[in-house]
């Protein structure tokens, strides 16, 4: 049997094999809500069972958070039902189904939210360009984090497996955890513990909400490959204090570089680097994407110990029969 094909063990989420479809925004949604054809690409993307873990793409936890036109909601009691078919499809099909809930701050644009764009401080998005946002009061933050609880509490309430926390790709709790984006002078802004302060209460929120044994996830721009922004030393003392927090697994992609690394573009798992370095001080199950076309490279960067999991993106939106080739190839 090969790396790829083998379960977790001592993890929640009860997984067949390594491989994990990816969050990745399709824009399919009808005005927020589940439409016929994202549960026909999730039916298809998840057919089989051979991905043992599909995230759906990032939802908005609340208007002024939604990223753009076409994004998931998870902000509205009226979308229950199709969240639950969307989690029945893929259960069908034999994966786990965990769902993505995330607030863009100043990512977001007035022009699809009709909200002034907020931030932890008041600094142009270097990644999205967008409009001078507001700085949040630490009333605004606390009521943010209890938008995430809500949340939360809708996906498990839908039927999923798990709930994955966004903290990436310059989104708001990106913004807080680079220095580049904030430049609070408060408790929520200062060394790497002050930049993650509002991740560890919106944990503890997310747990009341869902209680301990749901398991919570959480996506890491781990580094920002800028000058003066988040390195692999903040990710860190950054995984350290989530796992104590109680994150059941770290999915580790990019921060205000987005979900590429400059310089590494046509390297397969090109944030290994950031993944080993995990691994040495926090034993919770990480999850590498980033480049991943082939199997071989997959099964290799489980097998040197550089990752747990691996996450297969553009491959698999290309391919959907990817992971079913790949299993039966490296058998």
């Amino acid at each position: 049997m090969s790396h790829l094909s083998k379960g977790l063990e001592n993890c929640k989420l009860e997984l067949t094999n390594r491989l994990v479809f990816p969050p990745m925004a399709t824009a399919k949604s009808d005005n927020g809500m589940v439409s016929k054809e994202m549960l026909d690409y999730y039916d298809e993307k998840s057919k089989g069972g051979y991905f043992s873990l599909i995230i759906i793409e990032h939802s908005y936890i609340a208007p002024q958070g939604k990223a753009s036109k076409g994004q998931l909601s998870i902000a509205e009691d009226c979308n229950m039902e199709g969240l639950k078919k969307l989690a029945e499809v893929i259960h069908k099909n034999g994966s786990k189904a965990i769902m993505q809930i995330n607030h863009a701050g100043s990512a977001a644009k007035m022009e699809v939210t009709g909200y002034e764009n907020v931030s932890p401080s008041a600094i142009i998005n270097p990644l999205i360009k967008s409009d001078l946002p507001k700085e949040l009061t630490k009333e605004e933050i606390k009521e943010i984090i209890e938008y995430f609880k809500v949340a939360a509490k809708r996906v498990k309430e839908a039927g999923f497996d798990g709930v994955e926390i966004h903290s990436a790709h310059s989104y708001l709790l990106d913004q807080f955890y680079s220095p580049i984006t904030n430049k609070r002078t408060d408790e929520y802004g200062g060394d790497v513990l002050g930049r993650i302060k509002i991740h560890l209460e919106v944990i503890n929120a997310v747990k009341e909400a869902v209680g301990n044994d749901f398991p919570i996830l959480l996506r890491l721009g781990a580094c920002d490959y800028k000058e003066g922004g988040t390195t692999i030393e903040d990710s860190k003392i950054a995984a350290v204090e989530f796992q104590k927090a109680g994150i059941e697994i770290l999915d580790i992609s990019g921060g205000l570089c987005g979900y590429m690394v400059p310089d590494k573009v046509n390297e397969q798992g090109y944030f290994s680097e950031i993944t080993e370095a995990i691994k040495e001080v926090a034993s919770m199950p990480v999850i590498l994407t980033g480049g991943i076309t082939e199997p071989e490279a997959a099964e290799e960067l489980v097998a040197s110990g550089k990752t747990d999991l691996v996450g297969i993106g553009r491959a698999a939106f290309k391919d959907s029969m990817w992971a079913k080739n790949a299993i039966e190839s490296l058998k």
